[in-house]
């Protein structure tokens, strides 16, 4: 079954001294304020497209990290993920660095790494933006 999910923005003015707002539709689970600025400067408590994606990829591998080691046995006690996504002006986001932390009984780090590599492979996210983002893992195993 299909899930849309949607989210709205209204922007106010030119592109460097506007500002805009971003509101978790679907959700309702806030409206953000964004701007330029946000982007390429301090955020100064707003935020910009890059976080969202950030946000986005770091939560898509999360569940695909914790799906793929439940069907294998050995199902996480905790993921830790952090995304940093890194947005160029005037070339775009060239990419998207996952870094998972986790407690995973049974495994060792090797196969922690290896589930971790699968998981990207597998998360949603990554696929769509595979080819235009350059996707790094780095996968920690904490006992």
């Amino acid at each position: 079954m299909a899930a849309d999910r949607r989210a709205e923005v209204t922007w106010l003015g030119e592109l460097q001294t506007g500002k805009g707002e971003v509101t978790l539709a679907s959700s309702g689970s806030g409206t953000f304020p964004v701007s330029w600025p946000s982007r390429t400067e301090q955020p100064d408590g707003q935020t910009s497209p890059e976080e969202l994606l950030a946000g986005a990829h770091a939560s898509c591998f999360a569940m695909a990290f914790s799906g793929g080691l439940g069907r294998a046995g050995t199902p996480p006690e905790r993921l830790s993920v952090t995304a940093t996504v890194t947005f160029v002006p005037g070339t775009g986001v060239t990419t998207s660095v996952l870094d998972v932390r986790g407690a995973v009984p049974g495994l060792d780090q090797a196969a922690f790494d290896e589930a971790a590599q699968a998981a990207e492979g597998r998360c949603p996210i990554s696929n769509a933006i595979r080819g235009n983002v350059e996707v790094t893992v780095t996968a920690t195993l904490e006992s």
